[in-house]
């Protein structure tokens, strides 16, 4: 953090009307709620196939550069690197396309008694190699930047992290081919499966950050093959549009004057609703029946990891998501459980990213919970 100062992050849901709406963002910007040179990060769903084609993500990421370079006082090409875009292409079933927009300010001290509050840091890997995609490489860069993006968010403790967003990137007929002209071999020459070779190297670089994971359990062979190792606080992204693995961590510190908290849970798998039911009462005081009202006003988002189980069964019962030769299974996962949570929360503009490799056990997938706190109830101070 800075000297003297703490952290005061304000959250936002907006929707949109296609990946390069931001009149919402816009609307918000004039009327003077969003400061826009205080955007630190935006998370997008964006509804496109979630594929390598899924050209909806750069074209959101482009849109958000374009209006956010003029109040930065940069290129729209430099706004990457003042602000972390993670776009996440897939809007299936019920899951309806938004942005969630984090922006941070420094203040001088946050009121007396508000105990931990929601933070938020950022960081940037180097550019990887494409024989580096999925492999030990990418790991140890992984865990270096979520090291970095805590000291950002003044987080000390590896506890008091609840979401740690990676974006990181695939490889493409052409980086395959250029790594072979160099001798090198990479990890896959399928474009599609290197998808899944980075989500879970980049998952099993958070782990290690986080101590979740030892180090020395971790090699080349470790990645998309020992399913024990896994983070429960991992969610990453693959993309055609970046180099580097961007990194947002979300967490919660004492000082910070936000008027957000955060917690998480594990989905044991893809229809786990008790679980975070159970999130919500045990870390805010809410039951989502009970205080559907009172939920409905102050949950700014569910962010969550969907995938079908590697082994063909939800609780012992045989599922077909793995054999569907015309719908990847990733996609069918980001609708089973954007429906399962949107049942709970009561709306459909949920951050719901498929391909959880090494995030959360085989066939679940971590969950968090984003909530504007209400200061006349004590549960939340």
């Amino acid at each position: 953090m800075n000297a003297g100062r703490v952290q005061q992050v304000q959250v936002w849901r907006i929707p949109c009307s296609g990946p390069g709406d931001l009149s919402g963002a816009r609307t918000l910007i004039d009327a003077g709620e969003i400061v826009a040179a205080d955007i630190v990060a935006v998370m997008g769903k964006t509804e496109g196939n979630g594929c390598v084609n899924d050209f909806t993500r750069e074209y959101a990421s482009s849109a958000w550069c374009h209006l956010l370079a003029p109040a930065l006082g940069c290129t729209p090409d430099a706004v990457h690197a003042r602000v972390a875009l993670v776009m996440s292409g897939g809007t299936e079933g019920v899951l309806s396309p938004h942005f969630t927009v984090f922006t941070r300010r420094w203040v001088a001290e946050a009121p007396a008694g508000l105990g931990k509050r929601l933070v938020v840091g950022v960081a940037h890997t180097r550019a990887f190699l494409p024989e580096e995609l999925g492999r030990t490489a990418q790991v140890d860069a992984t865990a270096e930047a979520v090291a970095e993006a805590m000291r950002d968010a003044g987080i000390e403790s590896a506890d008091d992290v609840h979401f740690v967003q990676v974006k990181c990137p695939l490889l493409t007929a052409a980086k395959v081919s250029a790594a072979l002209a160099r001798g090198a071999a990479p990890v896959t020459h399928d474009s599609y499966e290197s998808m899944g070779y980075s989500r879970g190297a980049s998952a099993l670089g958070v782990a290690v950050a986080l101590g979740e994971v030892a180090r020395e359990e971790v090699c080349d062979a470790s990645v998309m093959s020992d399913w024990r190792l896994f983070s429960a606080r991992a969610s990453a992204s693959a993309g055609i549009e970046l180099e580097d693995n961007v990194v947002i961590v979300l967490g919660e510190a004492q000082g910070s004057a936000s008027a957000f908290r955060i917690a998480h849970a594990v989905m044991r798998d893809a229809i786990d609703a008790a679980s975070v039911r159970a999130l919500l009462r045990d870390a805010f005081g809410l039951d989502p029946e009970r205080d559907a009202q009172a939920l409905s006003a102050r949950l700014v988002n569910l962010l969550a990891k969907a995938e079908a189980s590697p082994d063909g069964r939800v609780r012992d019962t045989r599922h077909t998501m793995l054999n569907d030769s015309d719908i990847h299974s990733t996609r069918h996962a980001r609708a089973v459980v954007g429906g399962v949570l949107a049942s709970v929360a009561g709306h459909t503009a949920l951050y719901v990213s498929g391909g959880a490799e090494h995030q959360g056990p085989a066939g679940g997938g971590p969950v968090a919970a984003i909530l504007r706190v209400d200061d006349t109830d004590s549960t939340f101070s």
